[in-house]
């Protein structure tokens, strides 16, 4: 094995990364970076598939397995966010999610 994989390809994360990546392709069906439903029917390398992003990147200090730093992105979401954070003035990270968004709308209090 190459000492050039990332952490969540190899050693002690990988197992746990793996087990988290299922989790959340189980349990979640909106982008968390565009807010869109994913088609978990579309296979790599369409730029619509599912993939599993790390909200803060690994070599800017993210963890590369724990599930509070994976969230579900289309292939082409999580290409374009690359290992990218917005810093603020006051130098504190915010990170490009919408993960604490609802995934549907309540329509019973619809008015539409």
């Amino acid at each position: 094995m190459s000492n050039n994989l990332r952490a969540d390809k190899r050693g002690a994360h990988r197992t746990e990364y793996a087990k988290n990546r299922k989790r959340i392709l189980l349990s979640c069906n909106v982008c968390a970076i565009c807010g869109k439903p994913v088609d978990k029917s579309l296979k790599f390398p369409h730029p619509m598939s599912a993939t599993v992003d790390h909200i803060i990147p690994i070599d800017l200090g993210g963890h590369p397995s724990d599930i509070s730093n994976l969230q579900l992105a289309h292939n082409a979401c999580n290409r374009a966010k690359s290992n990218k954070i917005k810093k603020d003035d006051n130098l504190k990270c915010e990170i490009i999610t919408n993960r604490d968004l609802p995934n549907s709308i309540n329509f019973d209090d619809y008015r539409g």
